[in-house]
């Protein structure tokens, strides 16, 4: 047996013989989107008695159990104590709870636990985790469209299908490391491969990416005509083509404060066909390459990633876009994002998130003039893209816990990694509120230039491996309605 594994079994004794010596925290997370944010930390004053007159505690030893495939440094860097130091016995119940949640939100482990022994003021502190499985083959399906409502509107939905293959290695070399490929076929062919290191050396401080996209689409969004994309689609030929490579630098300070440099170089081609149907798509030309340099900061506080109900989220960054074909001017990009979650007791949780973006330059393409509608949008406008340099957004929702049915076990599966299947289901009433800057251009679109709101209803069911499905009922200020699926957490 594995000394580690001695002196897990050892803490145990000791949590289980001597309770008057030892703090044992039993929280498991075992439904950690629900529970795990709502759990607290047992109270300081507990630990004093268990370690009476002991104001400032040493940190003796620091284990780890169950990473079997995840190395311990990856662990020991996102941690704020080593072993030597001193902690206040005043709120170290909160910081142990802290550093846990650091743990969990690497999204490495189906759950996280923490455990405790204290001995003549020296601690012994124990993280147990649960690793998950990390090599994912998904076949890929999926709508040749921005979302579920925009392809059912297509009069050719059925061609407009992508299949392939899409490969993702989370944990590579236990180091946290990520690569992804793509082979993506049918209507728009991808090809990619791409390589994350969050962080190398004992620190996990500094960190590298890098990636290849090859894209050929057989139909192109030309144009924005009454707010909704017109499609071009030829006979023969692809109207568009797309090849970037790209690589860049990362420095996180722990999972929760990130920041990326990134320097991408892009191609891009569409067809003659497509340059006579809007000569703005490349500003009259056919082809063109540019440089992409951008600055990304992300500061995550939320007590889970995938379905945060407690905590404080923002992100900014900064693109500059340099063209390498002539009479092209230069763009900066800036955007950023805020969202604040609370819970407002028993089972009641509030969100709410304000983002915007800003993009100057003398003259814009079509294909650079996006807003609204494409990665984010205001519920219910799904069928609608809005145009614009500028766009604010803002959102907010109340949710109720349904019910938690914990972890659901999947008898005939004896692997742990994927036989316990979590549900959890939250009633969800949001408003949001957006709008864009008045686009240039003669084509007729209504939206830009108005405030866009809406109001709506929702499930959402968080359950296996990180994933959020929700169905929402949304009514726009225009006095339209509809149903909406969709496949994440939409704050």
């Amino acid at each position: 047996m594995k000394k580690r594994y001695w002196w897990w079994v050892m803490l145990l004794a000791l949590c289980m013989a001597q309770p008057a010596r030892a703090y044992c925290s039993a929280d498991s997370g075992a439904s950690h989107f629900a529970a795990d944010s709502t759990r607290r930390p047992a109270p300081d004053s507990l630990l004093q008695a268990q370690c009476p007159g002991y104001p400032v505690l040493r940190v003796a030893t620091l284990l780890f159990v169950g990473n079997d495939v995840t190395k311990e440094q990856v662990l020991r860097a996102e941690l704020d104590f080593r072993e030597g130091d001193t902690l206040s016995a005043t709120g170290l119940s909160r910081r142990l709870e802290a550093n846990r949640r650091r743990l969990f939100n690497l999204q490495l482990f189906h759950q996280v636990l923490v455990q405790l022994a204290c001995r003549n003021g020296e601690l012994t502190v124990l993280f147990s985790v649960q690793e998950r499985w990390y090599t994912f083959p998904v076949p890929i399906f999926s709508f040749a469209d921005r979302n579920l409502r925009a392809w059912a509107d297509r009069p050719d939905k059925w061609r407009r299908v992508d299949y392939g293959l899409h490969i993702t290695r989370r944990n590579f070399r236990g180091r946290n490391e990520e690569l992804l490929g793509n082979l993506q076929l049918g209507f728009n062919r991808k090809y990619e491969l791409f390589y994350e290191a969050p962080g190398y050396g004992p620190r996990r401080r500094i960190g590298v990416g890098a990636g290849l996209s090859f894209y050929r689409a057989r139909a192109l969004d030309y144009a924005t005509i009454q707010d909704r994309l017109a499609t071009f689609r030829p006979t023969s030929g692809d109207p568009i083509s797309r090849t970037y490579a790209t690589i860049g630098l990362r420095w996180r300070r722990t999972v929760q404060a990130l920041a990326a440099f990134d320097v991408s170089f892009h191609q891009e081609q569409i067809s003659d066909s497509v340059n006579l149907l809007n000569p703005n798509y490349f500003l009259g030309r056919t082809r063109r390459q540019f440089l992409d340099v951008g600055l990304s900061v992300v500061l995550n506080q939320r007590n889970t990633f995938a379905y945060p109900l407690t905590g404080r989220y923002a992100r900014a960054s900064i693109v500059y876009r340099r063209f390498l074909t002539p009479e092209a001017p230069p763009q900066v990009l800036l955007r950023g994002r805020y969202a604040r979650y609370v819970a407002l007791g028993g089972s009641f949780y509030y969100s709410a998130a304000a983002q915007g973006q800003l993009r100057f330059s003398r003259r814009l393409s079509y294909a650079d003039n996006r807003a609204l509608g494409y990665e984010t949008l205001v519920r219910g406008y799904d069928p609608y893209v809005i145009d614009g340099r500028h766009y604010a957004l803002v959102q907010q929702g109340v949710s109720y816990r349904l019910f938690d049915a914990g972890k659901l076990q999947v008898e005939p599966l004896d692997n742990p990694k994927i036989n316990n299947i979590p549900l959890v289901l939250y009633l969800n009433t949001f408003a949001d509120a957006g709008y864009v800057n008045q686009a240039s251009g003669n084509l007729p679109n209504q939206l830009p230039g108005r405030l866009l709101a809406s109001a709506g209803l929702g499930l959402h069911l968080v359950t296996y491996y990180d994933r959020v499905f929700t169905l929402e009922y949304s009514r726009t200020l225009r006095g339209q309605g509809g149903f909406f699926f969709r496949s994440e957490f939409p704050i």
